[in-house]
């Protein structure tokens, strides 16, 4: 096998934008088949402007077909756990979008399912395949903006027609910490190489619909960093995280969705008044769908399970957050 071969779980607008071109755009992964269960004219119309080779009318027929070695899952939040764990059954790796599920348990039962069934599994964060952010660990590692004390993160977008937008669904995991505030959890405990120790959240709830529109979080780590994160829907479009050590400080304005700038990502280091800017380009879709497939490939569980225990980790994040949420206190993590 020089290629993995992937269903996709729906025609998501996520899939047909942003993962379909990116497999189109591998060397070591192609779409096979794609599954609706809004019906077959729906998933034919999709796997003819693609090119890809099967349709199917429901997720099990797609997962029965034994041609097919993985599976993309971008369904919304509360189905996630559902059909990895179907797809886990039938021995399908899996590529699941973020956030993987509603809370740890979830998780822990889909990591026993999946290492039971030697199935890989990876939570689709793609920004974290984009060069920039090694490069901002680099600098941090040789010195040069001193020792880190403090890193704060934001992710928003002003979120129109919220009456017929999924993402105020209580019941399907809507709300602004589960779908832009996992980001800066994720690449904050990425960047800094370590695990929060308490999480303080203030969010605004909307009353109707019962879901965080915004927050902000307080988070503190054992070693005496200081973070704080935020995400939005009620703001303008801003993606972005900085980095400041007791010498200078790092900016990345286009932490999270450098593809809207052709790939380009900046990092820009300040030092004592002196700013150098740098841009790298990375291709982050393509970059996860190839890491994902070269670990299949080369039988890399070892290294996955990693992955899946960091999404575990950040979750229990997460949890913290909906804990301070509901109690509007600050909460220690175990």
């Amino acid at each position: 096998m020089t290629k993995v071969k992937f269903g996709i779980l729906s025609t998501a607008g996520i899939a047909q934008q942003a993962l379909i071109p990116a497999f189109q755009r591998s060397t070591n992964a192609e779409v096979v088949a794609i599954a609706s269960e809004s019906g077959m004219h729906k998933a034919r119309a999709v796997a003819e402007k693609y090119d890809i080779k099967h349709a199917y009318d429901s997720y099990e027929k797609l997962l029965d077909d034994p041609y097919i070695d993985a599976v993309y899952i971008p369904l919304p939040n509360h189905l996630h756990k559902k059909w990895v764990l179907e797809a886990a059954l039938r021995g399908k790796h899996i590529l699941c979008e973020k956030p993987a599920a509603l809370h740890t348990d979830e998780l822990l039962e889909m990591k026993q399912v999946c290492e039971e069934n030697h199935v890989i599994f990876m939570e689709a964060f793609m920004y974290q395949f984009h060069p920039q952010h090694e490069r901002v660990r680099q600098i941090i590692d040789s010195g040069e903006i001193g020792t880190v004390q403090y890193m704060r993160a934001g992710f928003s977008f002003l979120l129109t027609n919220k009456g017929n937008n999924i993402r105020m669904d209580v019941q399907k995991g809507g709300g602004s910490l589960y779908d832009i505030g996992c980001y800066p959890i994720h690449s904050i405990r990425h960047i800094l190489r370590s695990e929060p120790e308490t999480v303080h959240v203030h969010a605004k709830v909307d009353p109707d619909y019962n879901v965080d529109t915004d927050v902000v979080v307080h988070v503190t780590f054992p070693d005496g960093i200081r973070a704080t994160f935020d995400a939005s829907f009620n703001y303008a479009m801003r993606h972005e995280y900085e980095v400041i050590g007791t010498k200078g400080s790092i900016v990345v304005p286009r932490a999270y969705r450098p593809d809207l700038h052709g790939g380009d990502g900046l990092v820009i280091v300040n030092i004592a008044g002196v700013s150098r800017v740098e841009t790298w380009n990375g291709d982050q879709y393509r970059n996860e769908v190839e890491y994902l497939s070269d670990a299949i490939l080369s039988g890399a569980s070892d290294r996955m399970r990693n992955k899946m225990d960091e999404s575990i980790r950040a979750m229990r994040v997460m949890d913290a957050c909906y804990q301070s949420i509901r109690t509007g206190q600050q909460v220690l993590l175990n």
